[in-house]
């Protein structure tokens, strides 16, 4: 008794199953690829736009010491040179710089660098107040380039 067990033969795939699977398998390669490059390009444009971004802080760093040379020419009473470093200040204020200028304003250890301390003249603990400005500083969207350099009180 030889007894063959029930298996049941699946049917061919016909041509056009066949072509459907494979358009299936391509429909997904397809979307698989396109999801792939739209991750790509976003990546590419957050590392772009954090290169130029960079750049351009760069450049403002670069700026801070004819800015200073500007604010030395300034005190010395050199004529024209007010225009020039406020029409400097005024190209780079709209991309990003800030001028940290804080007279009588309170310290702050992020911002400021305090190189001059004078006492109060009294025991009565206040906060420490900014009361001379001895070089600006500066700051590039939101983040300090430079900490101004201040004389406090208190």
């Amino acid at each position: 008794p030889d007894v063959e067990p029930d298996v049941e033969e699946l049917p061919e795939p016909t041509p056009l199953e066949i072509a459907e699977a494979a358009r299936e398998m391509y429909l997904a390669d397809l979307q698989r690829v396109s999801a792939e490059f739209a991750n790509f390009r976003k990546q590419a444009d957050k590392r772009n736009a954090e290169v130029a971004g960079r750049a351009r802080s760069d450049v403002a760093e670069r700026l801070l010491p004819v800015l200073d040379a500007c604010d030395l020419a300034i005190d010395h009473g050199a004529d024209g040179v007010e225009a020039i470093r406020s029409a400097l200040v005024a190209a780079l204020e709209p991309v990003g710089l800030e001028v940290i200028d804080p007279l009588d304003t309170p310290f702050d250890p992020n911002r400021h660098d305090a190189v001059v301390h004078e006492p109060t003249g009294d025991d009565t603990p206040t906060c420490q107040v900014v009361t001379e400005v001895l070089r600006r500083g500066y700051g590039w969207q939101g983040r300090v380039l430079r900490p101004a350099m201040v004389k406090v009180r208190g």
